[in-house]
């Protein structure tokens, strides 16, 4: 029974990344759709600031796409021009069908500009793409830089997800499905799968050490609301904690962003005069990150 399983689940995966239709009607109808998915997404506010919004901002999606279509070509060349024209109809299409509904109008496409730049990349990327389906250790080469940045991106939408539940879950999700499926679809010998599986495990690893435990900005008032001159100056004594600076100093309103746990002092100096306020960088009962700032006498 379990035998069975197996061979179906690997028949499943051979069938995406090997046996799919892939003419240029399919590319063209395959462009068009997501296209379409991508623009509802992005229109609709009840996707807002979710992992579906993603879709059209991020590239872990389209990464998927993009294998699908290399997966199922015969030779390089033929992957290289129809991943090309997917990204060279999508994605203005996208754009397209957002200038009704957009306060930006035509301007939105300036924006288009960073894909326009991206879309160009495909056509040698996907040339060089193609050769994961050789199945061997050069699949393992080519999808390392891939693999690292769904290992990255799986943790990070992870660790969003923590913080914010279940903000990002599908993303997080949704790089680990995909780590799994090229580990299994590409890499048939063991020591390959291994290698695949370590990639992404070690680029969350250095991910995590490398990045700030906390990545939060907030602008708001100081306790009291106490006002300064225009040429009053703000420090925190511990700066690998928090950045501060005034955003209206007349107002007493600050600009703050913390980068780790932990406490520190804000002095402020003006005039003469120095003041002094206690910081704390801490996760509530909530799981939030929050700033908390109180006078120091």
């Amino acid at each position: 029974m379990e035998n069975k399983e197996k061979k179906r689940e690997k028949s499943i995966v051979r069938r995406l990344f090997g046996t799919l239709p892939m003419g240029w009607p399919a590319v063209l109808a395959f462009a068009v759709a997501a296209a379409v998915l991508t623009a509802v997404f992005l229109i609709c506010p009840v996707f807002k600031e979710s992992s579906f919004e993603r879709m059209g901002v991020t590239f872990e999606v389209w990464i998927f796409f993009a294998v699908i279509i290399m997966a199922n070509c015969k030779k390089p060349l033929e992957a290289a021009c129809k991943t090309f024209v997917f990204f060279l109809v999508s994605q203005p299409l996208i754009y397209l069908l957002q200038v009704p509904f957009s306060a930006l109008g035509w301007q939105l496409f300036g924006y288009y500009r960073y894909w326009f730049l991206w879309t160009l990349l495909t056509f040698p990327m996907a040339f060089i793409g193609w050769y994961i389906t050789k199945r061997n250790w050069l699949s393992v080469l080519i999808l390392a830089p891939v693999l690292a940045f769904l290992g990255f991106t799986a943790f990070d939408s992870a660790r969003e997800c923590l913080r914010s539940f279940p903000h990002l879950l599908v993303t997080a999700l949704f790089c680990l499905l995909q780590i799994l499926l090229y580990v299994a679809a590409f890499f048939p010998d063991r020591r390959q799968k291994l290698v695949g599986l370590l990639i992404p495990a070690a680029a969350a690893a250095v991910f995590f050490f490398v990045t700030p435990q906390v990545d939060l900005t907030v602008i708001e008032p100081l306790p009291g609301e106490p006002t300064f001159s225009e040429t009053a100056s703000i420090t925190a004594e511990d700066s690998s904690i928090v950045n501060a600076q005034f955003h209206d100093s007349e107002a007493g309103v600050v600009y703050l962003h913390a980068q780790k746990y932990g406490s520190t002092i804000l002095v402020i100096r003006d005039e003469g005069t120095e003041s002094r306020y206690a910081l704390v960088v801490c996760r509530d009962e909530n799981g939030q990150d929050r700033i908390r700032i109180t006078p120091q006498e």
